[in-house]
């Protein structure tokens, strides 16, 4: 795999770590407020959601790591499968929650995933 294809997939995965820190850990506090455009009130009753959420997104994280540092072919079906994934999370949260995670989320990992697949 090519070290851009890698380079992407680990930053994916990071972007993934960081959302997990913000709904995990900083889900009431102003940056986490900032970047999902939500109240004192709402975040203070949604923190066990928004915790439950960043865990998923950190299963995202640890699987794009994996797929990023195995080696093939099983690194390969591992990345594919992760960038998928977080391509359909991003459309669904597109389509129901903001359009803004098109543009954070989906639009980067078809990226990454056009990457993986230009250097098999």
């Amino acid at each position: 795999m090519s070290i851009i294809a890698i380079v992407a997939v680990v930053l994916i995965a990071l972007l993934h770590v960081y959302i997990l820190v913000l709904e995990m850990f900083l889900w009431t506090g102003s940056r986490a407020r900032a970047a999902f455009g939500t109240t004192e009130e709402f975040a203070a009753s949604t923190r066990v959601l928004a915790g439950n959420q960043g865990l998923y997104n950190g299963f995202l994280a640890a699987g794009l790591l994996w797929g990023a540092f195995a080696p093939d072919p099983t690194g390969f079906q591992v990345r594919v499968f992760f960038l998928a994934c977080v391509t359909v999370a991003g459309l669904y949260g597109a389509a129901t929650a903001s359009r803004k995670i098109l543009f954070v989320q989906t639009v980067p990992a078809l990226v990454a995933l056009a990457l993986v697949l230009l250097a098999r």
